[in-house]
C-alpha cells in the first residue's frame, strides 16, 4: 500500500521548532500540501518560505493557533475542515513538558500541558478522523515519549499526559484495523529541541550524551511510522533496551527503586529553592 504522505495533505503541530520543523522539512519533496500548526506564526512563516524554495510546487500553508486552547483547536478544526480540505496525513507532535515535585507545581501549567498534550491531540483526531475512515485511506502519527510506557519521580503529570497517548493509541490502531487508516505512535527518549528549556529543570543536568538523539534522526523514524505502518516506534536503541528491560521487570521492584529517585528528586528540588 502506497504511504498516504506521497503526494497527500500533511498536517503538522509544533511545527515551528524540534522535531515538528524536521519532520515538515523532510516531508517537503513528498507531499503535495504541507498545513503547518504552532503558536508562534511568524516562526511557521519563515519555515515556510524555506520548504518553498527546497520544493517550488510544494503547497503550504500556516496556522497561528495556540493548541492548549481548546477553543482556539476547536476552531482550527472547523478551519482545517472548511479550508483545507481532506487530510491524508496528521501529525500529532506539539506538546510540552513540567519537572518538579507535584505539589509544588504551578496548577495552571499543568492544566494547560494536559490540554496541549491530551485534549488538542484528541480534538485534531477526531476532527480529520471520521473522513480517513470514510475514504479508506489515512494516517495519523502521534508523538508520544518513552515515558508513554514507563515513568519516572518528577514528571508525575507529563509522564499521565504521555501515558494518555500511548494507550490512546493503541485503543485506535487496534480499533481501525481492517479500515485503511492506520495510526502509530513514535515514543522517542530525550531529543535535542528546545523542550529541556522549557521543562524548568532545576537540576542543572542534561540528559546522557549517549541517550540522546537529534531532532532530525527522529522525524526520520517518525515518518518510518507512517511508510512501514509501524505500530509503536523507539528511535534509539539504549532507551528500546531500558524500556524493555523496564516492561519485564516486575513492578514491585521497579516502584522499589524508583523511591530512591523520588527522595533524590525531592532533596534536589528543595535545595534549589532554598534562598
Amino acid at each position: 500500500m502506497a504511504s498516504p504522505i506521497d503526494g497527500g495533505c500533511v498536517v503538522v503541530t509544533g511545527a515551528s521548532s524540534g522535531i515538528g520543523q524536521a519532520i515538515a522539512a523532510l516531508l517537503a519533496h513528498r507531499a503535495k500540501k504541507l498545513v503547518l500548526v504552532a503558536r508562534r506564526k511568524d516562526r511557521l512563516d519563515a519555515l515556510a518560505a524555506q520548504l518553498k524554495q527546497k520544493n517550488a510546487a510544494l503547497e503550504v500553508v500556516t496556522y497561528g493557533c495556540d493548541l492548549a486552547d481548546r477553543a482556539a483547536t476547536a476552531a482550527l478544526s472547523e478551519r482545517l475542515g472548511s479550508e483545507v480540505g481532506p487530510i491524508d496525513v496528521l501529525v500529532n507532535n506539539a506538546g510540552v513538558g513540567d519537572l518538579g515535585l507535584f505539589e509544588r507545581c504551578q496548577l495552571d501549567k499543568q492544566l494547560s500541558m494536559i490540554d496541549l498534550n491530551i485534549v488538542s491531540l484528541v480534538q485534531l483526531t477526531r476532527a480529520v478522523l471520521p473522513g480517513m475512515v470514510e475514504r479508506g485511506r489515512g494516517a495519523i502519527l502521534m508523538v508520544s515519549s518513552g515515558f508513554g510506557l514507563t515513568y519516572l519521580p518528577g514528571f508525575a503529570g507529563y509522564i499521565g499526559t504521555k501515558h494518555f497517548v500511548s494507550g490512546f493509541t493503541e485503543s485506535l490502531h487496534t480499533e481501525l484495523a481492517g479500515t485503511g487508516v492506520h495510526v502509530g505512535q513514535l515514543c522517542p527518549g530525550p531529543v535535542a529541541t528546545e523542550f529541556e528549556q522549557h521543562v524548568g529543570n532545576f537540576t542543572g543536568r542534561k540528559a546522557p550524551a549517549i541517550t540522546e538523539i537529534s531532532a532530525e534522526r527522529c522525524a526520520e523514524a517518525a515518518i518510518g511510522v507512517i511508510d512501514r505502518r509501524r505500530a509503536l516506534v523507539v528511535p534509539h536503541w539504549l532507551i528500546k533496551i531500558a524500556i524493555w528491560l523496564g516492561l519485564r521487570t516486575p513492578r514491585t521492584i521497579t516502584r522499589f527503586f524508583m523511591r530512591f529517585a523520588g527522595r533524590r528528586v525531592r532533596r534536589e528540588q528543595l535545595e534549589a529553592a532554598r534562598p
